[in-house]
């Protein structure tokens, strides 16, 4: 059996063509959101047609008009590449790298491939990653889960000497972010960025996003002692003393969540270097929606993307808060 990233995808054949100019990309992206059913995104009719101008060919702006409402709208319309003004061929080309890198495609990278600006591949690749953001009301996990936690930003939490003087010790005026996250075993993952580590916010964390009836293992910290309460079963591995694998039950371990936290790494410190407070959230749940996707080839997983892309908006004025904003 092919690898899910090698199996054959239709998507990945028709996309060299529609990111080579705009017509073939709006004619892409109309097929992969209507289908042979193109519908109104306002009154959802399907009393539609295409707009066309003089001598018969389409609008520059590719216009469609809805018979019963009377509205006009275009394939952007209700989606996170609303009102953008970019060309649509250089989104889906940004789309499909970063929805084929397994880990992540920084923005200067996008620049050079797209030759656009640096902030407008920032723009770009922010909203990709807002599309790829988890839909509220997904399925909670269930079986077997880890919990676990990581930390990312400011300095080192541990001194170090440089030529005898202490060097990048703790600084209380940037403190690192804590990631959350609880992975189901040969299933998914979910996490989050947590104001601070302690068993209310893991607890409540947990309730959010894993059934009561769940098995769950973290290690010894001492904000996950009591949060096993409302679970099945709670087991523990202890790091402190280099336990990492428990000798009577090989099954106690946390070394599912710890491989997903070494993609994290891998991303923000192998591809993206710095990532501000501010933007975190968006790049943990990039890497939690590749992860999540691993099964997929790259064609499954840009159709993925397109349909996390409707419904949404992320405002440039106002980036750190996600507004979900229908047209």
């Amino acid at each position: 059996m092919a690898k899910p990233e090698l199996s054959k995808s239709d998507t990945i054949d028709e996309l060299p063509a529609a990111c080579a100019s705009e017509a073939a990309a709006v004619e892409f992206l109309e097929r992969k959101r209507w289908g042979d059913s193109p519908c109104c995104p306002a009154c959802g009719s399907v009393a539609v047609y295409q707009m066309k101008d003089r001598n018969g060919n389409r609008s520059k702006r590719f216009l469609w008009r809805c018979r019963d409402c009377g509205k006009q709208y275009t394939v952007r319309t209700g989606t996170v590449y609303a009102e953008s003004l970019i060309p649509l061929h250089k989104w889906l080309r940004a789309l499909w790298e970063m929805g084929s890198a397994k880990n992540g495609t920084s923005a200067l990278e996008l620049s050079r491939k797209l030759q656009i600006s640096y902030k407008s591949a920032l723009f770009l690749a922010h909203r990709i990653r807002h599309a790829m953001m988890p839909e509220s009301g997904e399925p909670k996990l269930t079986g077997t889960i880890e919990a676990d936690e990581m930390y990312w930003g400011g300095k080192s939490r541990h001194p170090r000497m440089v030529r005898g003087v202490i060097r990048n010790g703790p600084n209380p005026d940037k403190p690192k972010s804590p990631i959350f996250a609880v992975v189901q075993r040969g299933g998914r993952v979910h996490a989050r960025v947590l104001p601070r580590v302690n068993s209310g916010n893991v607890r409540d964390a947990l309730l959010d996003t894993a059934d009561p009836s769940c098995r769950l293992i973290t290690d010894e910290l001492k904000a996950y002692r009591r949060i096993g309460k409302p679970f099945s079963r709670h087991d523990r591995v202890n790091h402190t003393r280099r336990e990492y694998v428990n000798a009577k039950d090989p099954s106690i371990h946390t070394n599912t969540v710890e491989n997903f936290f070494s993609r994290v790494r891998r991303q923000l410190t192998g591809t993206y270097h710095n990532v501000s407070k501010e933007h975190l959230h968006r790049y943990v749940a990039q890497a939690a929606f590749l992860y999540n996707t691993r099964e997929m080839n790259d064609g499954e997983r840009v159709q993925a993307i397109l349909d996390g892309m409707r419904g949404k908006r992320l405002m440039y004025r106002n980036p750190s808060v996600e507004q979900q904003a229908s047209e």
